[in-house]
């Protein structure tokens, strides 16, 4: 294992070359992540990507094969969960039923001989910022899903501690219940500015949450940065297609003199951003998020025109989704919710190939 003799002062937590292995299964694999001082970061990815398990190895709750964790300066690899300066919400409320819900908040503060004085003060601040007030003297049955969440972020609140963690806290409770907490979430930090630490399946949780996000695969992280980032830059074809409702376009064709080819289309590249000053030509995918194609009055200003046959219209209220063939391949739109088409019509596209992800096919990484 590496020693690590200083750390960086403006990171709050610090992963370095951390491996956890079952068996001979490696579930996270030379893991290196700095976590700024009051930022909230969110672990994304699909199930069994290794989100959770990262979170359960920050808060101490599994033992890494290798590799060392540091919080606030100092190395905890090796420490007892509450010895880490780590407060946690988990996917379940896990709320004393017996106890009312000032004794729930309580409890860990008395076991731990907290002053009375302390604690009552601890109580007071947590229940005000997560307006709970009137829910002190119930208990767990007599409480909705979402107020029992917020009972669960306060026994976290009150451990006064510098680092949350939020292991998909949100993923037991209906969509609109999500929601109203996500924003109660985003300004209990805008208030707190402590950091946290977000487990979520949940693209919309991360974009609207994060400061920044770490897109996790097979216990890798394939991406992190800020949501504007991951979704106007993505660095891989997996991250492209994983973040976005519906997912990216995909076109395959080749990079020939700054212009891609495919076998219907010529889009010139002039304005896009690539990643390096010199771009080899050779085998390509172009991607295009749904919501950047053209359609209506604005197609004839778009640099390359097109139609597509319609197979499929979705009505989604603000929005209608359009689902087309080009080239072959299935090819999503995303229209004002006032546009009308119909199913076997010929719509008439523009692409604006600035907007789109330009990926190298073998590697497929960002071009």
């Amino acid at each position: 294992m590496n020693d690590m003799s200083e750390t960086s002062g403006r990171n709050s937590v610090e992963i370095r070359q951390l491996d956890l292995s079952f068996g001979a299964v490696k579930v996270l694999q030379d893991l290196n992540l700095d976590i700024h001082e009051g930022e909230f970061l969110v672990l994304l990815g699909s199930s069994g990507c290794g989100k959770s398990t990262l979170l359960n190895c920050i808060a101490g709750l599994l033992e890494i094969t290798d590799g060392q964790i540091w919080i606030k300066g100092e190395n905890v690899t090796w420490s007892e969960p509450s010895e880490r300066g780590i407060g946690m919400v988990f996917q379940s409320y896990a709320l004393y039923p017996q106890m009312t819900v000032e004794g729930n908040l309580t409890f860990g503060l008395r076991n731990a001989r907290v002053p009375k004085d302390e604690i009552a003060r601890r109580v007071a601040r947590a229940a005000e910022v997560l307006q709970i007030q009137p829910l002190l003297k119930r208990k767990p049955g007599a409480l909705s899903g979402g107020q029992r969440q917020r009972v669960a972020i306060g026994r976290a609140l009150v451990r006064d501690v510098d680092v949350f963690l939020f292991d998909e806290p949100l993923s037991n409770l209906d969509a609109k219940l999500r929601a109203d907490l996500r924003v109660e979430l985003k300004r209990l930090h805008q208030q707190l500015q402590n950091t946290m630490i977000y487990v979520t399946h949940d693209q919309i949780e991360a974009m609207t949450l994060a400061d920044r996000i770490a897109i996790m695969k097979g216990g890798k992280i394939m991406q992190l940065g800020s949501p504007d980032e991951i979704y106007n830059r993505p660095q891989n074809i997996y991250v492209a297609d994983f973040i976005g409702s519906p997912s990216m376009n995909f076109m395959a064709g080749r990079l020939e003199r700054g212009t891609f080819v495919t076998e219907d289309l010529r889009l010139p590249m002039e304005d896009y951003e690539f990643s390096a000053p010199q771009v080899s030509d050779g085998p390509a995918i172009l991607g295009i998020r749904p919501e950047h194609v053209v359609t209506g009055g604005l197609v004839q200003s778009a640099p390359v025109q097109t139609s597509v046959p319609v197979d499929l219209v979705e009505p989604m209220g603000s929005d209608t989704l359009v689902y087309a063939q080009l080239g072959g391949d299935k090819f999503r739109i995303r229209m004002d919710g006032h546009a009308t088409v119909r199913i076997g019509e010929t719509l008439p596209i523009g692409l604006v190939p600035a907007k789109g992800s330009l990926f190298d096919k073998t590697s497929e990484k960002r071009l």
